[in-house]
């Protein structure tokens, strides 16, 4: 079976790379200067030439902030070169594997969020990522719209690293306390995904949107708690002083949905695979950053 992952150099496409090292899959990791999704017409021709069974797009614009003011681009690599990838994917009957998120939904529920619930996203980010489920939907290509929240890891940009740069650079940090969601150890999403591929076969009935996430709600401010109370057994580690803080005194440019927890249980009761582990995934995190 023949991998084609696009977006190899972000936070999940660098964990897929991890998870895919020992496989016996034929892997095509392409990163933006293989691939450039924003050029349909390459992207078509690449994908056509490559004739993959799978492709997994990690590809992503991801900057929520910067997508209020930047419309345009978010929508040209959320939703239309999505769009572009799904219609390929069709073209050669490939399964579309891709990575969706919790800001489709309002964040306005007290309850996990389960796949057919309404969706109802609140910024720019969230729109285009659903515009790009639509887009995949439409194609009529054999696909896993995988919504996650929260992903955190040892590679790229994301809440893990930056409160321990912050913390060795300041004595205290405030953190938001009153939004909920559960984090995802992008490491276990990319494990997931690779785990998933030998169910798919040709079992067309599988296309659908899957819920994967981690196994433990929490706040920012507390997945902040436990990420230092892990950092004591790394001595080069400082641990600041923590201050909560609501979302209306942390204000940002695009609204964080209040609550982002997921609900799982289809992703596994199909697949078989267990959601992600906040304690593992910490501890993983930490210990691989040590290394580097």
């Amino acid at each position: 079976m023949k991998i084609l992952v696009l977006g190899c150099k972000g936070q999940l496409g660098r964990c897929l790379n991890d998870q895919l090292l020992n496989s016996d899959y034929e892997i095509e990791f392409t990163s933006r200067e293989q691939i450039d999704i924003s050029d349909f017409a390459a992207t078509k021709k690449q994908i056509l030439k490559i004739e993959p069974d799978v492709v997994i797009n990690a590809s992503a614009y991801t900057a929520v902030d910067k997508a209020e003011e930047d419309q345009q681009t978010a929508e040209l690599i959320n939703h239309l070169a999505v769009k572009n990838i799904a219609i390929t994917c069709n073209l050669i009957d490939c399964w579309l594997i891709h990575v969706s998120t919790d800001y489709v939904y309002d964040g306005a529920s007290n309850v996990p969020y389960r796949e057919d619930d309404s969706t109802n996203p609140q910024t720019i980010y969230g729109e285009t990522k659903l515009k790009g489920e639509w887009a995949i939907q439409s194609s009529n290509c054999k696909h896993i719209i995988i919504r996650t929240a929260w992903v955190y890891s040892e590679y790229g940009n994301n809440f893990l690293k930056t409160i321990l740069r912050l913390g060795s650079e300041r004595p205290n940090l405030r953190i938001v306390c009153d939004q909920i969601g559960c984090p995802t150890y992008a490491q276990d999403l990319a494990r997931a995904i690779i785990s998933m591929i030998p169910t798919l076969n040709s079992q067309e009935e599988l296309s659908g949107v899957y819920n994967y996430c981690g196994d433990t709600e929490c706040s920012w401010f507390e997945f902040a708690e436990e990420i230092y109370k892990h950092s004591v057994n790394f001595d080069e580690l400082t641990i600041p002083a923590l201050e909560s803080v609501t979302t209306d005194e942390y204000l940002t440019l695009a609204k964080r949905p209040k609550f982002s927890v997921l609900d799982s249980s289809h992703f596994h009761e199909t697949f078989g695979i267990l959601p992600s582990n906040l304690k593992y995934g910490i501890r993983s995190s930490l210990k691989k950053l040590k290394t580097y």
